[in-house]
């Protein structure tokens, strides 16, 4: 089953600087998970989670399973790789959920919500 990764694009770390016109942190980060997602890990772009405080953030998502915001990530490889490798656990998941000892040492720290899955409109 598909698993989404929502990317903040609009993301900034607090030495970010605008006059540099350099790519925010979020789109920097969206750029190397786009990169190693693959399969039945799927990417899309928001403009803004609302997790300003904790830059970087991402949502793990799923139809039927147990959703996840993680933020306060480095916009590099490491946390890239990390966050691909969850998600794909996720995918795998029939819930959504991993266990502890499973996960990305990148990710570990990083939770910041779970979400249960919506319920069925029957």
């Amino acid at each position: 089953m598909t698993t989404w990764i929502t990317i903040c694009d609009t993301c900034k770390q607090d030495d970010w600087d605008a006059e540099k016109g350099l790519p925010t942190d979020g789109e920097v980060l969206a750029e190397l998970i786009e990169a190693k997602a693959e399969g039945d890990v799927k990417t899309r772009r928001v403009s803004c989670l609302m997790g300003c405080t904790r830059s970087c953030n991402v949502a793990i998502q799923g139809a039927g399973k147990l959703n996840y915001t993680l933020g306060q990530f480095t916009a590099d490889a490491a946390s890239a790789e990390g966050i691909v490798e969850y998600a794909k656990m996720h995918a795998e998941s029939a819930t959504g959920q991993v266990p502890f000892r499973q996960w990305p040492q990148a990710i570990k720290g990083h939770f910041v919500t779970r979400h249960p899955p919506i319920p069925a409109d029957d």
